[in-house]
This record gives structure tokens, sequence and C-alpha cells, in this order.
């Protein structure tokens, strides 16, 4: 059994659900999507108190299970305006688990900030927020520490959240308490802010039940073997996401300069500065951490902790997405200058996908140079003071090309393209294009598939497979990147499943379960308003030839969501 928390912000009351069986396992990104469709969410207004703001964690949750601690927030996104599924790493979901908790929703919205309170023992709480307001989330998060003490997790909306920026996620602690793991994107941090929920805090204590614990522990045990033995798994634990931005160098599929670009560094002129091998050796030298688990217990370690010159920690984590959006993306080549801004970022609780994007298109719009992270902090201090410019960046790329006038605008469904230019990493910019979450490449991300000589239907189903993987995945609170053994160990998944919560469930499962997340998700935003129009890539990537593959995008949401809804129909 695990319970589940109905919180009315309102009033104040909490009623608790007991969940038992398969209600333990569809969790996450699958009940998230099939709970605001069937709410009704599609039709409110995003930030106000109609739109519940759900935190879910897997059915492995509070375990050593590698991979198995992620946390999936969702709502209707301010951002998109379609349904929204944040996925993080961090210590929250471990926390639930251990006081063997499902997760919560947020209904309402509070009169006057407040941090709930989440104790192992004892009823839940309502504290005055007021103490942390307006503060960096790393001054929040150690005040919070020294008043409710180390053996807990925090839920954080940042200075930005707090004034609805719509590039606001909700920040969560490490494992050494940095409040630096994010549900970063669709604005979940200014649903958060219009709750009037400055922190939820939440104890850790043990290890939950399980309905057979002792096979459940050797679960753990044959998964971890699994990982330890693949050699792709080595590598992305040696290197780190970073090693991605390698790869889109090589190939000309990394954003540069607001995807004018495909190539930072071309290999004759020397190493990419922000890929993964060029860091992991200056971060050793530096006596830096170039291995690092996001959350309790995973094996893979993909993630680091970097340090300057003298040794002193500058940013944790420093990875792929941000070293392509805030840093090539906006003409950046040097990872000190993307630590500087990363580490600004994490403090005001903002996606930095979404931020990069936004600043380029700054760029673009002759506001600032390419290259300029004095520019950049610039502007960073502008979101965290709130000023009218501020609140103008901290709305995002789309609003804020808008508002410049900017005709290059690299957004689908209103949210800021992956660091993936979809004309040379195609099945990725499928996936982009007709998620319902937005231009979000955890959606379905296959960047080494060779697309070349492959039609668009061929592309389509490729796309389709792993969004399916994916959003079971993150239906289960398992990280997406264990799936070079996950996807190919349905039995040992499913059998952990059983053994945990005394259900019958066979191998099929996991498909079924991400394709029914997928149903409702597509479902929702079709009763959001959502068009076929709204899957099509920006104009420019058509148009324009990216340099040095030369190449254009080449599918059309027409004919991409023919093939979509033809397999979907198939099964």
């Amino acid at each position: 059994m695990r319970k589940y928390l109905h919180i009315n912000l309102d009033d104040r009351s909490v009623e608790t659900e007991e969940l038992h069986g398969e209600d333990i396992i569809r969790v996450g990104r699958h009940y998230i999507a099939k709970t605001l469709l069937e709410r009704g969410v599609a039709n409110v207004d995003p930030l106000s108190p109609d739109n519940p703001l759900i935190f879910s964690a897997g059915p492995f949750a509070g375990t050593n299970f590698s991979n198995a601690n992620r946390l999936s927030v969702g709502c209707k996104s301010p951002l998109t305006g379609g349904i929204k599924e944040a996925n993080a790493g961090g210590t929250f979901a471990f926390a639930l688990g251990q006081l063997e908790m499902a997760g919560l929703t947020l209904y309402g919205a509070a009169d006057d900030w407040v941090v709930i309170r989440i104790p192992k023992d004892g009823e839940i709480t309502f504290e005055d927020a007021q103490p942390y307001l307006g503060k960096g989330n790393m001054e929040a998060a150690k005040l919070l520490f020294e008043k409710y003490g180390d053996k807990l997790s925090i839920g954080l909306c940042g200075p930005v959240g707090e004034y609805l920026g719509l590039v606001a996620g909700i920040s969560f602690t490490d494992v050494e308490g940095r409040p630096v793991r994010l549900a970063a994107r669709g604005g979940v941090g200014a649903v958060m802010g219009s709750k009037k929920v400055k922190a939820i805090v939440v104890d850790k204590d043990k290890m939950p039940t399980f309905h057979d614990r002792k096979k459940v522990m050797g679960a753990v045990r044959e998964y971890g073997k699994r990982l330890s033995n693949d050699p792709a798994i080595e590598t992305f634990s040696l290197y780190g996401t970073a090693m991605m931005g390698d790869f889109t160098n090589k190939i000309g599929g990394l954003p540069t300069r607001n995807f004018s670009s495909g190539q930072l560094v071309e290999s004759a002129e020397g190493p990419l500065k922000l890929g993964g091998d060029y860091i992991r050796e200056l971060n050793l030298s530096r006596g830096g951490e170039p291995t690092h688990a996001c959350m309790p217990g995973c094996l893979i370690k993909c993630s680091n902790i970097y340090v300057d010159k003298d040794g002193e920690e500058m940013v944790s984590p420093l990875e792929y997405e941000t070293l392509g959006l805030i840093g090539s993306n906006c003409g950046l080549e040097d990872p000190d200058d993307v630590a500087r801004l990363n580490h600004v970022a994490n403090d005001l609780g903002v996606d930095s996908i979404e931020t990069g994007a936004t600043l380029a298109v700054l760029m673009e719009a002759g506001e600032g140079a390419f290259g300029d992270p004095d520019f950049m902090a610039k502007a960073l201090d502008d979101m965290r003071q709130g000023n009218e410019r501020g609140r103008i960046l901290a709305q995002g790329t789309a609003r804020v090309g808008a508002h410049y006038k900017v005709a290059r605008i690299p957004v689908i469904k209103k949210q800021g393209i992956s660091a993936y230019d979809p004309r040379v990493i195609e099945v990725t910019g499928i996936s982009m294009m007709v998620t319902a979450q937005g231009a979000d490449h955890t959606a379905g991300n296959l960047p080494g598939y060779r697309s070349a000589d492959k039609t668009t239907e061929e592309l389509v189903e490729a796309s389709l497979e792993t969004q399916t993987a994916c959003a079971a995945a993150d239906s289960l609170g398992l990280c997406i990147f264990g799936r070079s053994v996950t996807n190919e160990s349905a039995d040992l998944i499913v059998n952990a499943l059983n053994d945990a919560h005394g259900t019958n469930l066979d191998p099929s499962f996991l498909t079924t379960l991400g394709r029914e997340a997928l149903r409702y998700e597509w479902q929702f935003n079709k009763e959001a308003g959502f068009t076929e129009e709204d899957d099509e890539l920006p104009a420019f990537f058509y148009e324009e030839a990216l340099a040095p593959s030369n190449k254009v995008a080449r599918h059309h949401s027409a004919e991409v969501n023919r093939h979509l809804h033809k397999l979907m129909d198939q099964g």
C-alpha cells in the first residue's frame, strides 16, 4: 500500500488516499495525463487555482534501485498551453517513497505564501514562507535545512517562479543538499508560484515495504549488474551527458548562435571545449568530480561537480543541454562561462534550455552580441530583480521573440527547442514536433539514428517506438538514460513490479503503459485547442540550409501525423 496526498490550499485540508497494486505502478507521466484529462483541466487558465499541480513518484521510489528515483511534476503548462510532465532527479521522490507515499497533488491556492511540511511522524503543517521569499535558491535551501534539519528533501519555487515567470521550474535538492535538480520545462515553477507555495519539505526515513522484498532486492542487484556490463553505460558514466556535444558538433547538429549553424568548432581547429572529452580532462586536472549521481542509488552517475582553476566548485551539474543552449547557441565557447551562468540559472530556479533559447533570440534581435557572457549575466540579473525587462525575458523564447519582432524563433508549441537541430537529428526532431509536451527531446530522443536515407514514414516509426519507451519510463519513475538496459529487459522490470506490489503484469505492460500515456496527452492537447499546425517546425528550419551539412528540414506536420495516426491505429 502507498499513500497519496490531496492537499487543498484553499482551506489547508489534506485528504489521504490509499493506493494498491497497479495504482502504485501507473504513476508519473501516465497518472498526470490521465488525471488532468479526466478532470477537464485542458480548458482552465494554467495560472488559476483550477490547475492542479501533481508530484508523482515511481513504484520503486525510496530504494537504491538504480535509475528508479525520478520524480514527475505535472499540470497544464502556462508556457505551451498544453499538458506538461516535467521530470527531475534529486531526492524528493526518494523521500516520498521512504514515507510510503506515491505522491501528492496541490489544489487551489493559498492566501499567503506557505512552506508545506511533510514529516515522517505527525500531521502535515502549513508554515510561514516569508523568511524565504525573494531569496535565491541556494540561500533559501540553506535556511530551510537550518530550520528543519538535514535528513529531508526540499522542493522549491525560486524567485522567478514567485512572480510567475514562465521559464521557472521547480528545484529539488540533490544528495548533498544542493537545490539544483529541476523539473524545469513548461513553466511548472510559475504554477507553484501561482499557488503561493514556496517550498515543500519532506522527511527521509527508511526503505518502504514491498510485497516480496527479497525478490525486489534481487532485481535491484540484477539491474545494477546489467548496467555495469553495458559498454554504452560505461562511456556515459565516464564522460557524462556532455559527451553528446562532441557527437552533435561532429555531425553538424549542435545548436549554434540561435540555430544558425550546426557546428561550433571544426575538428581541424581543435577540441570542442563544451564537449565531454575536454570538460572531463579539465575538471579532473582541477580536482573536480566528473561522475556524480543525480539521485540516490544511481549507478550511471552521468552528472558532475565542475570546479574552477582553484578547485572551487562552480556548478553541479554542468550538462549537455545547458552547454548547448546557454553555451554554443549563445555563441559561448568556454565551459567556465557556461558554468557561471548555469549556477545563476540554478539559483533562480529557471529552465536552462528555455533560458538559453531566449537569450539567443535576444541576441538575434540585436540587443546583445553572440558570445558575450557579461550581456547574458546582466539579462539573468534583470530576471532576478524582476524589473520590467527581466519580467519580459522570464516569459520565454516565443514571447520574447514576438516582443522584439524576431523572425527566427526556435520553438514548437511556444517551448524552446532542445539541443538537437532537427535538420540533422531527424528522429528527435520528429519527436519534438509531435509530442504534446512541446519541443522536448526527452519525449523521444534518438540522436545517433542514421536518417539520411530513410523516408518520413520510417523515421516516424522510429520516433513512435522511442516515444513509447520514454513515456513508459517516465510513468514508472525510471531515468531514460538506462534505456539500453531497460528497453532490453522488460521481463526484469515487470517481474520486479509484480514482486514489489503483488500484481500479475506481463512484459507487454510497458508498451501498453507508454502508448496509453501518449494517447491521454494527445487527447488533452486536442481538447486544449491544439491542431496539426502546432506540430510544424518554425519556417526557417525548412528555408535555411544548416552549415556545414547544408541540410534543411524535410518533414512536415501533415505527413508526420498521417503516419503517426496510422501506426497508433495499428496498436
